[in-house]
């Protein structure tokens, strides 16, 4: 066994070509100054939850080419102390007003799920681009209605699965893209999260139906379904075993789905808000090997192939939505679509959608 540290995907077959960390990248690209003939890319920001104070907010102020310019909320009473808490120096009492802004470019949509299609498609008609937080929408058919809006309007929109930018998830893509375990034939990924809120809570509208859409597999089992979907292609069909095993609530607490994959490869996706123990697994079995990641969060892979092992180290960035904003700030920029778009969101939506549709009370 070796252990090599990686701060990119390079060589997927095993070799340890330099490559630059996420440090000296940012370094570099401070050095180019924003210009008149480059502007910065002003952001609308909707919604007010912990993930935006976390890492939203700050991955939209600093992200190169990226200026936070305004903000909405749901309490309007709160919404001008917000901004100044998160440095926007616009704030609206109203969503709409908001996606009317002509000084916003794009609007990064952090509210609750059962808003996303209406506030994404309402952004859409007023010529922004959208970058939406996961899960896309409530279902499929809503994501549809947000694809036709943007494409309509001649706008980006992208889904904010930011772990298709963890440099374990692209060493991950790398080393299946050139064999090197031989053919995926089954994945399994496990995440474990511990979350019982109670009513009046701020992220108590997470086990709400109506507000939420479902429980654990919706609100961060979609993080680990468009991994899979990333990794072994499209799924032709889903079941699954979900339930409330443990909590009191709406929704359920703890699911397993079973996927089959178009390329023959079959995987495990188990989530729980019960479990005591958190989980962030990852871990897909070929005919030569495996790679196995014991916390995506933490990125340390184990590879295993044609009787050899190696560990390999490749942490996310400090901040995991920023690679997510640059990649779509640079889309935006180049006209093209970004890496994680609304067909991506799309895709997680439909396998959603078969999970819960073997257990419709619990959704």
């Amino acid at each position: 066994m070796r252990a090599v540290r990686h701060d990119g995907a390079a060589d997927a077959a095993g070799g340890q070509a330099e490559i630059l960390t996420r440090t000296q990248r940012e370094t570099e690209v401070a050095e180019e100054s924003t210009t008149a003939d480059n502007p910065p890319i002003r952001w609308g920001l909707l919604g007010a939850g912990d993930i935006v104070r976390k890492r939203v907010a700050g991955a939209l102020r600093d992200a190169r080419g990226s200026e936070l310019v305004a903000v909405s909320r749901g309490r309007a009473d709160l919404v001008e102390s917000f901004a100044r808490e998160i440095g926007a120096r616009t704030s609206h009492p109203h969503w709409r007003a908001l996606v009317a802004d002509p000084d916003v470019d794009a609007v990064y949509v952090a509210t609750p799920v059962r808003l996303h299609a209406e506030q994404t498609i309402a952004a859409a008609e007023a010529g922004k681009h959208v970058l939406c937080e996961k899960p896309m929408a409530m279902n499929a058919a809503e994501c549809q209605l947000m694809i036709t809006a943007c494409r309509a309007s001649g706008v980006r929109l992208g889904i904010a699965y930011y772990r298709r930018f963890y440099p374990a998830v692209i060493r991950a893509k790398a080393l299946l893209d050139v064999g090197a375990i031989g053919t995926p034939v089954f994945a399994q990924t496990t995440a474990f999260e511990p979350f019982d809120p109670r009513p009046g809570a701020p992220r108590y509208w997470l086990v709400e139906r109506a507000e939420s859409g479902g429980g654990p597999m919706a609100d961060f089992g979609c993080h680990r379904l468009e991994v899979l979907l990333h990794l072994l292609g499209p799924a032709t069909h889903a079941c699954s075993e979900v339930r409330t095993a443990a909590l009191q609530r709406e929704v359920e607490d703890t699911a397993v789905a079973l996927l089959h994959f178009a390329r023959g490869a079959t995987a495990v996706v188990a989530v729980s808000n019960a479990a005591a123990d958190r989980q962030d697994t990852l871990d897909v079995f070929g005919t030569r090997g495996s790679i196995r990641v014991a916390s995506l969060n933490e990125g340390t892979i184990a590879i295993r192939a044609d009787g050899g092992e190696r560990i390999e180290s490749h942490p996310p960035a400090a901040n995991v939505h920023v690679p997510l904003v640059e990649d779509f700030l640079d889309a935006i920029r180049d006209a093209r679509d970004p890496a994680v778009d609304g067909e991506t969101g799309r895709a997680v939506a439909v396998i959603q959608d078969a999970i819960y549709a073997h257990t419709p009370t619990v959704r």
